[in-house]
């Protein structure tokens, strides 16, 4: 029986490591990282992959930093035949990646050489491509440059946002890897270097990228609030304070005014000005200090004193 062990931390990851259980693959451990403190309570969380673990009965392993720890000799110890990734979190050390006989592969939720990195989700929604997709793909030292195995693209709706596609390729990666295990397990799969010419990159979503610049046009702002849904939540600074929009949609309103300036109030959203005179809806938001609310809400309460001209930095 082929001996694996499975590295992967969130939501996305779960699925593809429930797969490996139920189809009867020997999973040696799973390794993810440590619990964290989540909300403003702090409370200590264990991540999705860890809970998925535990459920299926499976030992776990949490390394703090994988590299010269006492945990990757306990991997190494393992003898595994294959290491499995999923949205691990970690680069894997030279050793590692060197130790298994059939090697490393990684489900990466991106058409490669497109979109390489830690947030190709988000990116490609940001950027507001009409598709994306799921590589399984052998891991090399150099991030995601790996030879591609197999893929398979979906559509992204333009309903979608990084929470609906998460769970969409999540799914799909779970899918094509079922497929794919067999022929990696038996040599006949196929092994596809990347083409460099046509790498893009997707970053760890920063800071800088998570405020909104009302002088971009009112689609790409669109992209960028769907993007950053459920998280990191795109945001906007009213009356000097952080406002996070968690949800809007291209207004049907044409303006001379000036970027960041409400235009329109309706009883469910209210619409600022964009750079391109045209305007974003506001439908979901979050003022500084308070929880998420309807925009409605926010126009009942909060925001009722907000009027026509009132600016948005």
């Amino acid at each position: 029986m082929t001996k694996i062990v499975f590295m992967g931390t969130p939501a996305f990851s779960a699925p593809i490591l429930r797969m490996l259980h139920e189809e009867g693959y020997d999973i040696a451990a799973v390794v993810t990282q440590p619990d964290r403190p989540v909300g403003r309570k702090k409370v200590l969380t264990p991540p999705p992959v860890k809970e998925e673990a535990l459920r299926l009965g499976l030992s776990v392993i949490q390394p703090e930093k994988l590299r010269g720890s006492q945990e990757l000799e306990e991997i190494l110890a393992l003898n595994a035949d294959i290491v499995v990734t999923a949205a691990f979190g970690q680069i894997l050390p030279k050793e590692l990646l060197e130790a298994p006989r059939l090697g490393c592969i990684n489900v990466h939720a991106s058409l490669l050489p497109e979109y390489r990195g830690g947030a190709p989700i988000h990116q490609a929604i940001i950027d507001g491509q009409a598709s994306t997709g799921v590589t399984i793909m052998y891991m090399a030292e150099k991030l995601d440059a790996g030879d591609i195995i197999s893929q398979r693209e979906i559509a992204i709706e333009d309903t979608d946002n990084t929470g609906t596609m998460f769970d969409k390729l999540s799914a799909v990666g779970r899918e094509l890897l079922k497929e794919t295990m067999p022929s990696i397990i038996d040599g006949t799969n196929a092994r596809i270097p990347q083409d460099e010419s046509l790498v893009t990159f997707a970053r760890n979503i920063s800071r800088e990228q998570e405020l909104i610049d009302w002088n971009n046009e009112a689609r790409a702002l669109y992209n960028q609030v769907r993007g950053l849904h459920p998280w990191p939540v795109a945001y906007t600074t009213f009356e000097g304070a952080n406002f996070k929009v968690w949800a809007a949609k291209v207004g049907e309103t044409a303006t001379n005014a000036a970027p960041g300036e409400v235009v329109k109030i309706e009883k469910d959203h209210f619409e600022v000005a964009t750079g391109d005179g045209s305007t974003l809806a506001l439908y979901d938001v979050q003022p500084a200090g308070k929880k998420r609310m309807t925009a409605e809400e926010f126009l009942r309460g909060t925001g009722s004193k907000l009027q026509i001209g009132d600016r948005f930095e």
